[in-house]
Protein backbone atom coordinates (compact mmCIF):
# COMPACT_ATOMS: atom_id res chain seq x y z
CA UNK A 1 0.00 0.00 0.00
CA UNK A 2 2.87 2.59 -0.30
CA UNK A 3 3.94 1.93 -3.68
CA UNK A 4 2.46 5.53 -4.65
CA UNK A 5 4.75 7.10 -1.76
CA UNK A 6 7.98 5.10 -2.92
CA UNK A 7 7.63 6.13 -6.50
CA UNK A 8 7.74 10.01 -5.34
CA UNK A 9 10.17 9.61 -2.71
CA UNK A 10 12.61 8.03 -5.23
CA UNK A 11 11.47 11.29 -7.57
CA UNK A 12 12.66 13.65 -4.74
CA UNK A 13 9.49 14.83 -3.35
CA UNK A 14 9.97 14.51 0.50
CA UNK A 15 6.15 15.73 2.03
CA UNK A 16 3.71 13.50 0.03
CA UNK A 17 0.11 13.85 1.65
CA UNK A 18 -3.08 11.56 1.28
CA UNK A 19 -6.26 12.98 0.96
CA UNK A 20 -9.87 11.71 1.59
CA UNK A 21 -13.45 12.77 2.64
CA UNK A 22 -16.05 11.63 4.28
CA UNK A 23 -19.73 12.76 4.40
CA UNK A 24 -20.04 13.75 0.76
CA UNK A 25 -23.87 11.74 0.77
CA UNK A 26 -25.23 12.78 4.04
CA UNK A 27 -28.51 14.41 4.02
CA UNK A 28 -27.36 16.51 6.69
CA UNK A 29 -23.83 17.92 8.49
CA UNK A 30 -21.04 19.14 7.12
CA UNK A 31 -18.33 17.37 4.75
CA UNK A 32 -14.86 16.69 6.16
CA UNK A 33 -11.68 15.96 4.41
CA UNK A 34 -8.15 14.25 6.27
CA UNK A 35 -5.16 14.96 5.12
CA UNK A 36 -2.04 12.58 5.85
CA UNK A 37 2.00 12.87 5.80
CA UNK A 38 4.32 10.40 6.45
CA UNK A 39 7.39 10.67 6.17
CA UNK A 40 9.78 8.12 3.79
CA UNK A 41 12.26 7.88 7.12
CA UNK A 42 9.15 7.03 9.45
CA UNK A 43 7.37 4.34 7.36
CA UNK A 44 8.90 1.72 8.30
CA UNK A 45 7.08 2.63 12.03
CA UNK A 46 3.91 3.87 10.88
CA UNK A 47 2.98 1.18 8.83
CA UNK A 48 3.09 -1.40 11.52
CA UNK A 49 -0.43 0.37 13.20
CA UNK A 50 -2.55 -2.15 11.66
CA UNK A 51 -5.84 -2.63 9.82
CA UNK A 52 -5.54 0.90 7.67
CA UNK A 53 -7.87 0.24 5.48
CA UNK A 54 -10.70 2.15 3.25
CA UNK A 55 -12.63 3.43 6.35
CA UNK A 56 -15.77 2.49 4.84
CA UNK A 57 -14.82 -1.42 5.36
CA UNK A 58 -14.24 -1.05 8.93
CA UNK A 59 -16.60 -1.73 11.63
CA UNK A 60 -17.30 1.44 13.82
CA UNK A 61 -15.77 0.27 17.07
CA UNK A 62 -12.59 -0.92 14.73
CA UNK A 63 -12.52 2.09 12.86
CA UNK A 64 -11.99 4.62 15.83
CA UNK A 65 -9.68 1.83 17.35
CA UNK A 66 -7.42 2.52 14.54
CA UNK A 67 -8.11 6.29 14.23
CA UNK A 68 -6.91 6.54 17.47
CA UNK A 69 -3.40 4.52 16.84
CA UNK A 70 -2.81 6.91 13.60
CA UNK A 71 -3.67 10.29 15.91
CA UNK A 72 -1.37 9.05 19.15
CA UNK A 73 1.63 7.97 16.75
CA UNK A 74 4.12 10.48 16.18
CA UNK A 75 5.15 9.36 13.18
CA UNK A 76 1.61 10.52 11.60
CA UNK A 77 1.31 13.73 10.38
CA UNK A 78 -2.18 14.80 10.23
CA UNK A 79 -4.86 17.88 9.09
CA UNK A 80 -8.54 18.13 9.03
CA UNK A 81 -10.50 20.45 6.97
CA UNK A 82 -14.70 20.85 7.82
CA UNK A 83 -17.27 22.72 5.68
CA UNK A 84 -20.40 22.85 6.98
CA UNK A 85 -24.41 22.26 5.54
CA UNK A 86 -24.75 25.75 4.64
CA UNK A 87 -21.45 26.28 2.47
CA UNK A 88 -22.51 22.89 0.93
CA UNK A 89 -26.58 24.31 0.00
CA UNK A 90 -24.27 27.68 -1.59
CA UNK A 91 -21.80 25.90 -3.73
CA UNK A 92 -23.12 22.35 -3.92
CA UNK A 93 -21.07 19.04 -2.44
CA UNK A 94 -18.45 18.66 -5.14
CA UNK A 95 -16.98 22.67 -4.62
CA UNK A 96 -17.57 21.88 -0.48
CA UNK A 97 -15.64 18.77 -0.44
CA UNK A 98 -12.47 20.63 -2.10
CA UNK A 99 -12.45 23.36 0.14
CA UNK A 100 -12.50 20.70 2.65
CA UNK A 101 -9.79 19.09 1.34
CA UNK A 102 -7.85 22.51 1.05
CA UNK A 103 -8.52 23.26 4.74
CA UNK A 104 -6.99 19.91 5.68
CA UNK A 105 -4.04 20.34 3.56
CA UNK A 106 -3.49 24.20 5.25
CA UNK A 107 -4.56 22.70 8.67
CA UNK A 108 -1.23 20.40 8.35
CA UNK A 109 0.72 22.75 6.79
CA UNK A 110 0.50 25.18 9.54
CA UNK A 111 0.22 22.08 12.78
CA UNK A 112 3.73 20.78 10.99
CA UNK A 113 5.28 24.51 9.61
CA UNK A 114 5.93 22.40 6.51
CA UNK A 115 4.91 22.77 2.73
CA UNK A 116 3.16 20.30 1.01
CA UNK A 117 5.29 19.29 -1.93
CA UNK A 118 2.67 16.10 -3.55
CA UNK A 119 -0.78 15.59 -3.01
CA UNK A 120 -2.19 12.29 -3.68
CA UNK A 121 -6.31 12.33 -3.87
CA UNK A 122 -8.66 9.79 -3.49
CA UNK A 123 -10.88 9.37 -6.72
CA UNK A 124 -11.07 12.07 -9.36
CA UNK A 125 -10.40 15.16 -8.05
CA UNK A 126 -8.19 18.18 -8.89
CA UNK A 127 -7.67 21.18 -6.29
CA UNK A 128 -7.02 24.48 -6.72
CA UNK A 129 -3.62 24.37 -4.96
CA UNK A 130 0.17 25.13 -7.18
CA UNK A 131 0.97 21.52 -5.56
CA UNK A 132 1.85 18.39 -7.78
CA UNK A 133 -1.56 16.23 -7.49
CA UNK A 134 -2.07 12.66 -8.23
CA UNK A 135 -6.00 11.55 -8.38
CA UNK A 136 -6.48 7.85 -7.94
CA UNK A 137 -9.18 6.00 -8.11
CA UNK A 138 -10.06 3.52 -5.68
CA UNK A 139 -6.98 5.53 -3.31
CA UNK A 140 -8.52 5.06 -0.18
CA UNK A 141 -8.16 1.32 -0.84
CA UNK A 142 -4.71 1.15 -2.57
CA UNK A 143 -2.49 4.11 -0.86
CA UNK A 144 -1.71 4.03 2.80
CA UNK A 145 -1.55 7.62 3.77
CA UNK A 146 -5.34 8.08 1.65
CA UNK A 147 -6.77 5.07 3.70
CA UNK A 148 -5.34 6.78 7.14
CA UNK A 149 -6.61 10.23 6.10
CA UNK A 150 -9.83 8.42 4.89
CA UNK A 151 -10.33 6.90 8.77
CA UNK A 152 -9.38 10.48 10.48
CA UNK A 153 -11.91 12.36 8.16
CA UNK A 154 -14.50 9.81 8.88
CA UNK A 155 -14.23 9.59 12.97
CA UNK A 156 -13.77 13.41 12.83
CA UNK A 157 -17.21 14.08 11.50
CA UNK A 158 -18.83 10.89 13.03
CA UNK A 159 -17.96 12.84 16.08
CA UNK A 160 -19.28 16.13 15.51
CA UNK A 161 -22.45 14.16 14.46
CA UNK A 162 -22.88 12.47 17.84
CA UNK A 163 -22.62 16.03 19.17
CA UNK A 164 -25.20 16.96 17.08
CA UNK A 165 -27.69 14.28 18.66
CA UNK A 166 -27.32 15.60 21.67
CA UNK A 167 -28.80 19.22 19.98
CA UNK A 168 -31.56 17.92 17.95
CA UNK A 169 -32.14 14.31 19.47
CA UNK A 170 -35.17 13.47 17.56
CA UNK A 171 -33.38 12.52 14.72
CA UNK A 172 -30.72 10.03 16.01
CA UNK A 173 -27.99 11.65 14.82
CA UNK A 174 -26.13 9.23 16.87
CA UNK A 175 -26.67 6.03 14.67
CA UNK A 176 -27.02 7.12 11.07
CA UNK A 177 -24.69 10.03 11.42
CA UNK A 178 -27.20 12.20 8.54
CA UNK A 179 -27.03 9.64 5.89
CA UNK A 180 -30.00 8.96 4.13
CA UNK A 181 -31.55 5.93 6.03
CA UNK A 182 -34.75 4.55 6.43
CA UNK A 183 -35.42 5.80 9.67
CA UNK A 184 -33.58 9.38 9.43
CA UNK A 185 -35.95 9.82 6.50
CA UNK A 186 -38.74 8.72 8.36
CA UNK A 187 -37.88 11.39 11.27
CA UNK A 188 -37.62 14.44 8.40
CA UNK A 189 -41.52 13.49 7.58
CA UNK A 190 -41.79 13.75 10.87
CA UNK A 191 -39.99 16.47 12.70
CA UNK A 192 -39.12 18.05 9.37
CA UNK A 193 -35.55 19.39 8.73
CA UNK A 194 -33.33 21.31 11.55
CA UNK A 195 -31.08 23.69 10.98
CA UNK A 196 -27.96 21.36 10.04
CA UNK A 197 -30.06 19.35 7.22
CA UNK A 198 -28.67 20.34 3.90
CA UNK A 199 -31.58 21.94 2.24
CA UNK A 200 -30.22 21.76 -1.39
CA UNK A 201 -30.07 18.08 -1.17
CA UNK A 202 -33.35 16.01 -1.88
CA UNK A 203 -35.27 14.40 0.74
Amino acid sequence: MIQEEKKLWKKGYKYVVGIDEAGRGPLAGPVSAGAVLILEKDFEEAKKIKSVKDSKKLKEGKRKEVYLNLVKNKKVKWGIGMVSEKTIDKINILEATKIAMIKAVKNLEKKNKIKIDFLLLDGKMKLDLKINQKSIVKGDDKVFSISAASIIAKVKRDKLMERYDKKYPQYNFKKHKGYGTKEHLEKIKKNGACKIHRKSFNF
